[in-house]
This record gives C-alpha cells, sequence and structure tokens, in this order.
C-alpha cells in the first residue's frame, strides 16, 4: 500500500469485535513505535501494553478504550528526553506522539482499527500503572478488529480543510507562492 493510501485509509474506530490482537500483529506494532524518530535519538517513548481484564478494569477508571482488546498506554520519559537549549522545551510528549502514530499506521497496514485517545485522567493512570513521576502518560492508542464497516478512503474531501487553511509562504499568513 503506498502511503497516501494508507494515510487515508486510517480512521478512529470506536467499535471493536472481541477477538484479540495477535501477538506477531502487536510485536509489529511495537517495532513501529520503537523505530519512530525521536529528539536527537534519545527514544523517550515508553509503552504499556494491556490486554487483560484485570488491566482494562483499572485502565477504565481512567478513559473510555472502546472495549478495544488492545490498548497501549504511550508514555514519555522526562529523564531520556532532549531539551531545546533556547528555551527548555522538552519534546517528550512529541517523541510518544510520533511513535503513536507509526504505531496507529502501522495497525492500519495489518488490517486493524484503532483510536487515538487523549480524554483520560493521567493521575489515575499514573497510580493504576504504577508509572514512577518522570513517566507522564501522553496518550492511549486502543487496537482491534474494528466492528464497523471501513469509512471510504475519499471521505478527506469533505472532511479535511483544504491546504491553504494550513499553509503560509514565507511568513505567517501569506498565501502566495510567488
Amino acid at each position: 500500500m503506498d502511503f497516501m493510501k494508507l494515510a487515508k485509509s486510517r480512521e478512529s474506530v470506536r467499535s471493536y469485535l472481541n477477538r484479540p490482537v495477535e501477538k506477531e500483529a502487536l510485536l509489529q506494532i511495537l517495532e513501529a513505535g520503537r523505530v519512530a524518530p525521536t529528539g536527537a535519538n534519545r527514544q523517550s517513548q515508553r509503552f504499556v501494553i494491556i490486554r487483560d481484564e484485570e488491566g482494562m478494569a483499572r485502565l477504565k477508571k481512567a478513559a473510555n478504550t472502546f472495549h478495544a482488546p488492545l490498548v497501549i498506554l504511550v508514555c514519555a520519559d522526562h529523564k531520556a528526553s532532549w531539551k531545546r537549549s533556547y528555551d527548555r522545551k522538552d519534546i517528550a510528549d512529541i517523541d510518544a506522539s510520533i511513535a503513536t502514530t507509526h504505531m496507529m499506521l502501522q495497525a492500519t497496514e495489518l488490517g486493524l482499527g484503532s483510536v487515538w485517545i487523549c480524554h483520560f485522567d493521567p493521575a489515575v493512570i499514573k497510580t493504576e500503572f504504577n508509572l514512577p513521576d518522570h513517566i507522564e502518560p501522553v496518550n492511549i492508542l486502543a487496537i482491534g478488529y474494528a466492528a464497523d464497516p471501513a469509512k471510504p478512503v475519499d471521505r478527506h474531501k469533505e472532511e479535511r480543510l483544504p491546504l491553504k487553511n494550513f499553509v503560509s509562504y514565507g511568513t505567517f499568513g501569506n498565501t502566495t507562492d510567488d
């Protein structure tokens, strides 16, 4: 599959079949997160895999994961992350987000659905999953086999704003490429 087709095929899935994700698929998804680029190659992304009933029950205290059979808590290690020298911006959350994107796209290529979840209580996550102070839960990636049919790949023509809404040339707000 070419990249643009893969990117346009990805969708947020909020209804999953009661079917486990195979170990081989999980390992491919995790490998995609492992090889994701990170600031100064510091590799600050950390993953907590949840797929057992007890873990899902603890997770339910903090977030709705739409009954996905596999959940990856994507975390950032602030001890490992690169900090920008000019203003000390810690890019750990960016590293974790790039890894999440890689894993989400790998899941799509494998025929799995996913949804990126940011609406969760980080304090509950830290407590329930024993995260040390320097480990921040950044997002949750729910993965599984979609219960509903896939959305049309060409839906982005209507669902997404045109490029002119995002692109400036030379200086912010200049919309012409002269």
